[in-house]
């Protein structure tokens, strides 16, 4: 039994004896229509389903399998944008943030940070992230097992933050290749924070084009509905109106014009999973 105590993120309550909320958009700022746009509907669907809703796009993807690959708008370009989405639409956003960010520019604009898998074990990158006292997504690395993530929220926590997350996406099998294992997500739960399970990357193949990650995307609906069975806190998922077409992690992000659908299924899952614990 989850001894997890909820905790308030962005206006509504977050743990596991909650209803899922959602972090989701396109992977990286592409251009301001398209943020407008996904953010847009993202909201609508969720206000709708009464789902909790985070948007969630990076203005710089510093761990791109090629250096060819499109890193985002950059730091200024990016963060109008998404400055203009959160007083346009009035949603929390989410973004991630690197070693050299300069995190305090960051933290005048975003509601939420999220620190990369790979960077799970920097300790003083860790603990800087969660000293601005902003909530924390922290990815657990595919490299990592899942009990290891107890020393990297302790690492966050030594701060005096409290409003920590903790994200799996997936574990390495072979090259090229990720795993979900959901007796993870039970695992994570130990550390007293609330999971969020990422659905895209857990599909993602690493470096699987050569010059690119490739992704399963038609994976997406069946880890998602497995993770709520397990009774997950929250769900992230990229998405993007033409995913073949996006400029990073396309092969793994979910038709934006499907999302609803998913999260209507998502919904009723999470509903019976939790039923009678609140």
């Amino acid at each position: 039994m989850s001894t997890t105590l909820p905790v308030k993120l962005c206006g509504f309550l977050a743990g596991p004896d909650q209803p899922f909320f959602l972090i989701a958009g396109p992977c990286v700022v592409e251009s301001e229509e398209l943020a407008i746009e996904s953010a847009g509907r993202l909201k609508e669907i969720t206000t709708r389903l009464n789902i909790p809703f985070i948007y969630k796009s990076s203005f710089d993807k510093a761990n791109r399998t090629s250096a060819k690959s499109f890193r985002g708008l950059g730091l200024e370009e990016g963060l109008r944008i998404l400055e203009l989405v959160k007083k346009t639409l009035q949603v929390p956003i989410l973004t991630d943030v690197h070693e050299d960010t300069p995190l305090d520019e960051v933290a005048s604009v975003v509601d939420v940070f999220q620190t990369p898998a790979f960077l799970c074990r920097q300790t003083n990158f860790i603990r800087k992230v969660a000293s601005f006292n902003l909530p924390v997504n922290l990815k657990k690395g595919q490299f990592l097992a899942p009990w290891d993530m107890k020393n990297v929220v302790e690492k966050a926590r030594s701060t005096g933050n409290e409003t920590i997350l903790v994200c799996e996406r997936g574990a390495s099998f072979g090259y090229n290749n990720l795993v979900s294992d959901m007796r993870s997500l039970g695992i994570l739960k130990e550390t007293n924070c609330p999971v969020v399970f990422d659905a895209t990357h857990s599909v993602q193949l690493p470096g699987g084009q050569g010059e690119a990650s490739g992704g399963q995307r038609e994976f997406i609906p069946l880890l998602a509905r497995a993770a709520i069975a397990v009774g997950v806190s929250g769900i992230f998922i990229e998405t993007h109106p033409n995913p073949d077409k996006a400029l990073s992690d396309g092969p793994n992000s979910w038709p934006l014009g499907e999302m609803e659908r998913l999260l209507e299924t998502l919904k009723s899952l999470d509903e019976v999973v939790k039923r009678g614990r609140d």
